[in-house]
């Protein structure tokens, strides 16, 4: 089941969302559960909204904490949600860039935006999953959450993030794990590594170091390439 969060300090607006949502999954036949906010320290207050919504339209001009500064504190939990901001004056570009918007959609054109609005992130969304067999069973993980695949003898695990740090193991080679995440942003910086480029912080002295502060080698071979990787990936962001 979807969940989708309406956040907006004009409560015709944040109405005229959710209405225009319902109809939308209605029609769709899709299960989803959509809860509304009436500003972004309503949202921010519980801190497992920054991670545990899939979707989140965010009115920009919101009193005191805007809807950019609203996800701006959910990207810095490297969220996988899929933001729209909603807006009456389309000139919020360059924001909603930084916060790696998936859409805007305008107060007086919900009606004839939705459709549009809601297949583009769907479809985003399928993009970014990806299903394995673990041992632990069969998963689909959202790859920006993935933040490295780690070989270990027979098995590879996946660290990935959720509401907390996690693990899972599978028995593949990682020589193949690398050829289904190609496309992703996934880099190779170690015969035993693959890193999500999305949580590297630097990458320096043969070392990759991740948002999250962990240290992960680069043989000196592998270095010079491993960096002209990095530095176009970032590059082309």
């Amino acid at each position: 089941m979807l969940k989708i969060a309406v956040c907006d300090d004009e409560k015709y607006y944040r109405e005229q969302i959710h209405t225009q949502l319902l109809l939308y999954l209605k029609t769709c036949g899709l299960d989803a559960s959509v809860d509304l906010f009436s500003s972004g320290e309503e949202f921010l207050a519980d801190r497992e909204n920054l991670v545990g919504y899939d979707i989140v339209f965010l009115d920009i001009n919101m009193e005191d904490i805007d809807g950019i500064q609203t996800a701006m504190e959910m990207r810095k939990f490297q969220s996988e949600t899929c933001i729209v901001l909603v807006t009456a004056f389309l000139n919020y570009a360059l924001e909603g860039y930084k916060v790696g918007a998936v859409r805007y959609i305008m107060k007086d054109a919900l009606e004839m935006q939705m459709t549009e609005c809601m297949d583009a992130v769907l479809k985003k969304m399928q993009i970014r999953q990806v299903t394995f067999p673990f041992v632990e069973g069969e998963r689909t993980l959202y790859t920006d959450n993935i933040i490295y695949i780690e070989s270990q003898g027979h098995k590879c695990m996946f660290l990935y993030m959720e509401k907390e740090i996690g693990t899972y193991q599978i028995y593949e080679k990682l020589d193949k794990i690398e050829e289904m995440l190609s496309g992703y942003g996934f880099l190779r910086t170690h015969k035993s590594f693959l890193v999500n480029m999305k949580h590297v912080r630097t990458i320096s002295n043969y070392l990759v170091t991740l948002d999250s502060g962990e240290e992960l080698p680069v043989p000196r071979l592998r270095f010079r390439k491993v960096k002209e990787e990095f530095v176009a990936y970032k590059g082309a962001m």
